[in-house]
């Protein structure tokens, strides 16, 4: 065998798939393995034609619920001009689906099951070495061979001495220009969410921190823009965890951002006084919180203390240097319609930088999946098996859930209208109500599956508000709106909710004295001070080419009436 071509389709370009980067560093026959990477959005032939060009001797897949539905696609084509190419499948969506493959797709020779590591050097050697007919011994393996073979998984892999599968690869500092880069500092996790396949591994290993100090410096030299840790609780161990952020913060580049999912629960002071110490943007924070039902978090077996949480997240927020990201899951066990907006209330008032609304999934091999009767839980059949429907709750009031999910994103999690949403939010009896509302109004302008243009996010919520709000709250609104406008970028085709004012127009352009300002400058005067709502006349020069870390420009009021 000269080849195996280990295939990765990635849920956008920017991606990289650390999988088959580990399985290529793990085998001693790495100069066999070729990597080949797409993105979901890549046309499914252009895949084939891609694949098909390497001329491969054996093609493994990495599967995952976000590429499966085209790797099934592409499968029983390349079958049709790779005739004998044997096809081996691995990764998380497959691992505990296996018998379900290698009975319904002739051409896959074989399921890789859980780590794939050493099932991955085990098989390279066989074929390597001339002993396919080995391939039947190696341990994680699932194939049929007149029966069906069934292996168990290997010992989890020792990570302590684990090299950067990156550089293991041959990736050279162009590899990393423009890519999210993935990175584990361990495997397992210490906590048993019943949704979660993290769950399913409690064996905790954590590769030698002085090594991961090395790999992190190696993404520092090479200027990465963001290094997204796939530990799934980064701050479990925390004199592991503790060693990392010093480092980070002690070695920044400017550039690099890194983001961790952690338990905010877990985090102490000496944690908090690290990271206020760092550059604004330096780290972003991942926190899933889930819910605030006491009945939920039991049923999912998932351990928080929701007051130390809230605690911690409000004592980070004070630094505003961190981008925090809190994850609520809809469809989760006792999680009513009333409950749930709780919960969605409870997260809001801690003014996470993003909050996700997700939709519970039951994933192959999860405790959820198995346990979806007990709770009523009916979920789509097709990838990612998200849910229809529980015991608790209803399709039509999921349905509702999605129209809030949709306009908190384009809104709230766009961090485009942070002052105007503020203050709309104040004249709703919760923030749930508003984003509800929003929900139907949207759905009511636009028909299903259409989006507003740039334009068209700043005229629907204009229209929302004025339907809402009496004259005098409207025309602040109104103003908060511009300057949330003009902090994202020079707008010169107004929204029609704004009309041109030339003469005012003309009176900004005298404050910028003789210079002619830039394409990346501008200035705007305002009824109110947009920022501590006083009235009087305001004006501010905004700086496009100097922006804060939420993307923001930098601004100065260059005149305020008293």
């Amino acid at each position: 065998m000269n080849k195996f071509l280990l295939v990765a389709v990635n849920s956008k370009y920017i991606h990289s798939n650390l999988a088959v980067y580990c399985l290529k560093a793990a085998t001693k026959y790495s100069e066999n393995v070729s990597i080949k990477e797409f993105s979901i959005n890549n046309r499914t032939e252009d895949i084939i034609k891609g694949i098909y060009e390497e001329k491969p001797d054996v093609i493994g897949f990495s599967c995952y619920i976000w590429n499966i539905s085209i790797i099934k696609e592409v499968i029983p084509e390349l079958g049709k001009i790779l005739k004998n190419v044997p096809i081996w499948l691995g990764g998380p969506e497959v691992t505990y689906n296996a018998e379900y493959y290698v009975r319904n797709f002739k051409n896959i020779t074989g399921i890789m099951k859980g780590e794939g590591e050493q099932v991955f050097s085990d098989i390279m050697d066989c074929y390597v070495e001339g002993r396919v007919e080995d391939i039947v011994n190696v341990k994680g393996i699932s194939m049929y061979k007149d029966i069906y073979i069934d292996n168990i998984c290997p010992e989890p892999y020792d990570m302590s001495n684990m090299t950067l599968p990156y550089s293991a690869a041959g990736y050279g500092s162009e590899d990393y220009n423009n890519k999210i880069i993935y990175y584990e500092s361990s495997r397992g996790c210490p906590f048993s969410c019943s949704y979660c396949l993290s769950s399913v591994d409690k064996r905790l290993r954590f590769k030698d921190t002085e090594k991961v100090l090395e790999d992190l410096k190696i993404f520092l030299d090479n200027k990465v823009a963001l290094v997204k840790f796939v530990d799934r609780t980064f701050n479990c161990k925390r004199e592991h965890s503790r060693k990392i952020l010093e480092f980070i913060r002690d070695n920044d580049n400017g550039i690099t951002c890194f983001h961790f999912e952690i338990a905010a629960d877990l985090i102490e002071q000496e944690d908090i006084d690290i990271m206020s110490e760092m550059r604004p943007g330096l780290i972003q924070l991942e926190i899933g919180v889930q819910s605030t039902n006491p009945d939920t978090i039991k049923a999912i077996h998932r351990v928080m203390d929701i007051d130390k949480l809230r605690k911690n997240v409000e004592s980070i927020h004070r630094s505003r240097n961190i981008h925090m990201h809190l994850d609520l899951i809809a469809g989760l066990p006792y999680e009513d319609y009333e409950s749930f907006k709780k919960s969605f209330n409870d997260i809001y008032a801690m003014k996470p930088d993003n909050l996700q609304l997700g939709f519970l999934k039951l994933l192959y091999g999860s405790l959820m999946r198995d346990e979806a009767d007990k709770y009523g839980i009916v979920a789509g059949n097709m990838p990612p098996y998200e849910v229809l429907y529980t015991n608790f709750i209803s399709y039509d009031e999921i349905l509702k859930l999605k129209q809030v999910e949709n306009v908190l994103d384009m809104y709230y999690n766009s961090n485009m209208f942070a002052n105007s949403l503020r203050y709309l939010v104040g004249f709703f009896e919760t923030p749930f109500t508003m984003y509800e509302m929003l929900g139907d109004f949207y759905e009511k302008r636009y028909a299903a599956g259409s989006l507003p243009s740039k334009n068209g996010k700043y005229e629907l919520i204009y229209d929302f508000a004025s339907d809402n709000l009496n004259d005098s709250d409207m025309h602040i609104f109104s103003e908060l709106l511009r300057f949330d406008m003009y902090l994202r970028e020079n707008f010169k085709n107004l929204p029609s909710c704004y009309s041109y004012d030339k003469e005012m127009a003309a009176l900004a352009r005298n404050y910028s004295g003789e210079r002619k300002l830039t394409k990346a400058e501008h200035i705007e005067i305002f009824d109110i001070n947009p920022i501590s709502l006083k009235a009087g006349r305001t004006v501010i020069y905004f700086d496009y080419l100097n922006r804060l870390f939420d993307n923001n420009a930098k601004i100065k009021i260059l005149e305020e009436q008293k």
